[in-house]
C-alpha cells in the first residue's frame, strides 16, 4: 500500500516559519547595513586595519556577551560582570607582581595568572548561582549588590588609584594582546573558540536544551525532571568563566587595573544579547545573534568616532537607546 501523501503546510504556519526566519536574521541585516552606510560617511572605515581593529575591541565584551547570553535565555541577568572584570584584573595583577620575584620566569608568572583569573571568574560565577538557588535572592538583587561589592574591593586594593603590572612581566604578557596569527589578533581568535564553543554546548548538548527549557518555562522543566538548580548555578559559573577569559586578554592591553576597568561593560554585554535577538524574557536565543549584536554595536561606536556625527560620550546612550527599542520591539514575545 503507498504512503499517504504529506499535508500541505497550513498558509499561516508558513507565514509564522518565514516571519521567525526574518527575524532571526535582523540582526545581521542590520550590521550589513551599517557597514554600507560607514563605508559611504568615511573611507577609512572599509579599510583591513579598520576591521581588525573594531574586531579586537569587540573581542572582550563579545565573550563576555556568550556567557550572558546563556544567562538571559535561562530567565536570568546578570549586573555584576564589568566590576567582576575589574576585581578579577586588579586580584590577577597583584598576584603575578607577588609571585614574580618568588619564581623568576616571567612566563610561568604570567601562566598562574591567566589560571588564576579564570578561576576566580568561576569562583564569582558560584557565588552569584548558589545565592540566586539556594538562597532564593533575585538575579537583579544579587548582581546588584555584587556589583557595588567587587568595585569597592577593587577601590579599596588599589587605594583609589591604579594597580600596575610589572614591567617585566608586562613584556612577557604583551603578545597575549598584540599578538597575531595568521595576521588576525590573538583576542580575535580567542574570540571565535569562545564563540564556536558557546554555540555548540547551547544547541549540541542536554545542557544547553536545559537553559532554553528553564528560561521558557522554570516550572515545567523541574516537572520534567530537570536538575534547574545545577543548571542555574552552571549558567553563571560559565559566565564567571567567560569574565575571568576577557579580563585575561584585557589586561596586558594597558597592563593596569583601576576603579574605572570594566565601567559599562554590563550595559554593553546585555546590550549585545538583546540586539542579537535574544529574548530578554528567556527561553529563546542564539550564540551567532550574540556575535553579530557585539560586533554591530561596535561598528556603531566606529561609525561615531569616525565620522564624529554625534560626541563619542554618546556611545552609552546609544547602546541605552538600543536596549530599550529591541525590548520594546520584544514585547509579549516569549
Amino acid at each position: 500500500m503507498p504512503p499517504a501523501p504529506a499535508e500541505p503546510i497550513p498558509r499561516w504556519r508558513a507565514a509564522l516559519q518565514l516571519l521567525a526566519r526574518l527575524h532571526a536574521l535582523g540582526p545581521f541585516v542590520g550590521l550589513v547595513l551599517l557597514c554600507i552606510a560607514g563605508a559611504m560617511l568615511n573611507e577609512n572605515f572599509a579599510t583591513a586595519d579598520n576591521a581588525m581593529n573594531v574586531l579586537t575591541r569587540t573581542a572582550f565584551i563579545g565573550i563576555i556577551a556568550v556567557g550572558m547570553c546563556f544567562v538571559i535565555i535561562s530567565g536570568g541577568i546578570d549586573l555584576s560582570v564589568g566590576s567582576m572584570a575589574a576585581l578579577i584584573a586588579g586580584s590577577m595583577i597583584l598576584l603575578m607582581n607577588r609571585l614574580a620575584p618568588q619564581l623568576g620566569s616571567p612566563v610561568l608568572v604570567v601562566a598562574l595568572g591567566m589560571v588564576f583569573a579564570v578561576v576566580l571568574g568561576a569562583l564569582f560565577g558560584l557565588g552569584h548561582g548558589l545565592l540566586i538557588t539556594k538562597g532564593r535572592i533575585e538575579p537583579f538583587i544579587v548582581t546588584l549588590g555584587t556589583l557595588g561589592i567587587f568595585r569597592a574591593y577593587l577601590t579599596y586594593f588599589s587605594d583609589g588609584g591604579a594597580i600596575t603590572l610589572d614591567m617585566e612581566l608586562s613584556d612577557a604578557y604583551s603578545p597575549v594582546y598584540y599578538g597575531s596569527v595568521l595576521g588576525i589578533a590573538i583576542p580575535i581568535w580567542i574570540f571565535i573558540a569562545v564563540a564556536l564553543l558557546g554555540g555548540l554546548i547551547l544547541n549540541r548538548t542536554a545542557y544547553g536544551r536545559y537553559v532554553q527549557a528553564i528560561g521558557s518555562n522554570e516550572q515545567v522543566a523541574r516537572y520534567a525532571a530537570v536538575d534547574v538548580d545545577r543548571v542555574k548555578v552552571l549558567t553563571y559559573m560559565l559566565l564567571g568563566v567567560c569574565v575571568g577569559v576577557a579580563t585575561v586578554l584585557y589586561v596586558p592591553r594597558l597592563g593596569s587595573a583601576s576603579p574605572t576597568t570594566g565601567l559599562l561593560w554590563e550595559l554593553e554585554a546585555i546590550a549585545a544579547v538583546i540586539v542579537g535577538g535574544t529574548a530578554l524574557k528567556g527561553g529563546a536565543g542564539s550564540v551567532t545573534g550574540t556575535v553579530v549584536g557585539a560586533v554591530l554595536l561596535s561598528v556603531i561606536s566606529n561609525i561615531l568616532n569616525l565620522t564624529s556625527l554625534i560626541s563619542v560620550y554618546l556611545n552609552a546612550a546609544v547602546q541605552g537607546f538600543a536596549i530599550v527599542l529591541v525590548a520594546f520591539l520584544q514585547r509579549g514575545r516569549r
